[in-house]
């Protein structure tokens, strides 16, 4: 089972606990507005590589791994669940950590053979980072194009799963600030075991030079950094919203 790689990355330092060995995969059906790697949407890009090859390019710099393990992010790695399944089989005989960067937009409780083998392929991770782009129905769609539905449903099913969770959220200047969404973003986190912890990341314009290269028009132009110093206040009302919730369900 090949799986459609975009690129590799030896030592990343965001992408899970310690240091990672970070997979890109290509395609992705989301359009997020601040997309740093556009590149990776297309389904039938990318390079086919075996899951075999990412192992023996993971074990060239193992010493430096430790603490840390192997992270597939993308694009979207769920889009790929088959190659997955194969790649993190061999970590986990390897004993290596395991973890999926995903928005959660390809899963579908309707599909019953999809949910089969995501069922597997939870036995197989050790860690989940959820992107929730927006907690409101209406304002996902404008982000990204695509409903939350699913998404918000895929964080129920991790958790059924008990599968450790992290959230991120990327706070995006009048877009995803909004401190009442934030909070609500909270209240729903709030009711799951397997948070285990949260990132709330500041919009920046450094993609915005990619698609000037890809010829793409970028939907954000214009809209200045996230100030960094805010961050403080919009994680906080994150956390009042899981507060909120935990206090309601003692």
């Amino acid at each position: 089972m090949q799986g459609r790689i975009h690129s590799l990355e030896s030592f990343g330092t965001v992408d899970g606990p310690g240091t990672r060995f970070v997979v890109f995969v290509q395609g992705c059906p989301m359009r997020c507005a601040y997309c740093h790697n556009p590149d990776t949407w297309e389904m039938n890009g990318g390079t086919l590589m075996e899951p075999e090859y990412i192992i023996e390019q993971y074990e060239r710099n193992k010493p430096f791994y430790q603490g840390g393990g192997i992270t597939v992010t993308g694009g979207e790695p769920l889009m790929q669940v088959d190659f997955l399944i194969e790649l993190f089989t061999l970590a986990k005989r390897k004993d290596i950590h395991t973890c999926i960067d995903t928005s959660g937009i390809a899963y579908n409780p309707d599909n019953i053979e999809l949910v089969e083998k995501l069922n597997k392929l939870m036995t197989l991770t050790d860690l989940v980072m959820l992107d929730i782009k927006h907690i409101d129905p209406e304002h996902h769609k404008d982000l990204t194009a695509q409903p939350n539905t699913n998404i918000l449903k895929f964080a129920a099913y991790l958790d059924e799963k008990k599968v450790d969770m992290w959230i991120r959220h990327v706070v995006v200047p009048g877009i995803t600030d909004d401190e009442k969404y934030l909070f609500d973003l909270g209240y729903f986190i709030g009711q799951f075991s397997n948070l285990k912890a949260l990132d709330v990341l500041p919009y920046h314009t450094m993609g915005e030079s990619k698609y000037e290269k890809l010829g793409m028009t970028y939907k954000l132009a214009g809209t200045p950094n996230m100030d960094k110093t805010k961050l403080v206040d919009k994680k906080q009302a994150i956390l009042n919203g899981i507060k909120k919730r935990r206090a309601e369900m003692a």
